[in-house]
């Protein structure tokens, strides 16, 4: 018997001390957390329930979606559209919002999330996630468009991930710190494992997809040079780097332990700004590294300050241990 804080319980008393609560996000909340329990079941059985490989179809950013990513979207649909808790959502793997359907109340926030982060990884049996935000609708009663979702994000009522790596994980923010609750799959319920989570400001670890560095701008090149320099070099210590491929696991890590994640701007593909999708991606996980204590950059501005202009944008994204941030920052204004 577990004698931890349930997220139920953890969401309820946080409820509580919000002046003029009356439960809509905390209900909100608790339909998230159920996709994701679908959501990790599906993950963790892969295979043995024949939901592995392409789906022989492409997304928005025309990308191959794996069978897993138009199923996992799926999930998140169904156990969010009914309560009346939304007016809309956003997601990565669709080209435009979805309305809440006329059937179904329709509620004050809207709900933005990448359903299978690091799907790439799914066939190999690495870790892969989701990520998720979310944000008050403008407007009282009208139905929402495009334009309702480009918000800053500093406009972020709530952002979290789940982690589906060898214990299922959710990690989350209301703006009141970072917490990390575990699934307990003998009850059923995410507890409370990881309170209070913070990053060290500093770092020996950096994680980058080195394969595109001829690519990179000349301060990333610069940095990265320097910390594979090691001693020798201008930063006087020896970093390690990692890459998993999957921002979630990458994250977590630096939630975990420290360290710094890039996916900077380069060349090769002049017409991308980025790698990384602003609302699904950079957004959320932003808010969940500076409430931990992090930074969070594209290198030339706070990414938690950039203005959307368009569902599917893509930033660059340098994020984590907040002085190895900072010193990526100081070498793009030198």
């Amino acid at each position: 018997m577990h004698n931890g804080t349930t997220i139920t319980q953890f969401i309820i008393e946080e409820q509580r001390h919000i002046q003029g609560a009356t439960g809509d996000f905390t209900s909100l909340l608790n339909d998230i957390v159920t996709a994701i329990k679908v959501i990790s079941n599906a993950v963790n059985k892969g295979a043995l329930i024949g939901v592995m490989g392409s789906a022989g179809s492409e997304n928005v950013q025309g990308e191959t979606q794996k069978e897993l990513d138009v199923i996992t979207n799926e999930i998140f649909i169904k156990s969010n559209e009914w309560a009346g808790h939304l007016a809309a959502m956003a997601s990565e793997e669709m080209d435009d919002i979805y309305p809440i359907p006329a059937q179904y109340p329709r509620g004050k926030y809207l709900l933005v999330f990448d359903p299978l982060d690091g799907s790439s990884n799914v066939d190999v049996n690495i870790s892969v996630g989701t990520i998720f935000s979310i944000l008050r609708c403008p407007g009282e009663g009208d139905a929402p468009s495009a334009q309702a979702f480009m918000q800053p994000g500093t406009k972020q009522v709530c952002a979290g991930y789940a982690l589906y790596g060898s214990s299922t994980m959710l990690v989350l923010t209301s703006g009141h710190g970072v917490n990390g609750f575990t699934l307990d799959r003998d009850i059923g319920e995410f507890v409370l494992t990881h309170p209070n989570m913070t990053i060290p400001e500093d770092t020996k670890e950096f994680a980058i997809n080195a394969s595109n560095q001829r690519f990179w701008e000349k301060p990333v090149q610069r940095y990265v040079e320097e910390a594979l320099a090691g001693k020798t070099g201008p930063r006087g210590k020896d970093f390690n780097m990692r890459w998993v491929a999957s921002m979630v696991a990458e994250v977590h890590r630096i939630l975990m332990r420290g360290g710094i994640f890039m996916y900077p701007k380069d060349t090769k593909d002049p017409t991308r700004a980025g790698k990384l999708r602003l609302l699904y991606e950079a957004n959320p996980m932003s808010f969940i590294v500076e409430q931990a204590g992090g930074a969070s950059s594209t290198g030339r501005e706070r990414i938690l300050e950039v203005q959307p202009d368009g569902l599917h944008q893509r930033v660059p994204v340098i994020l984590g241990s907040k002085n190895e941030v900072e010193t990526v920052i100081s070498y793009h204004q030198a």
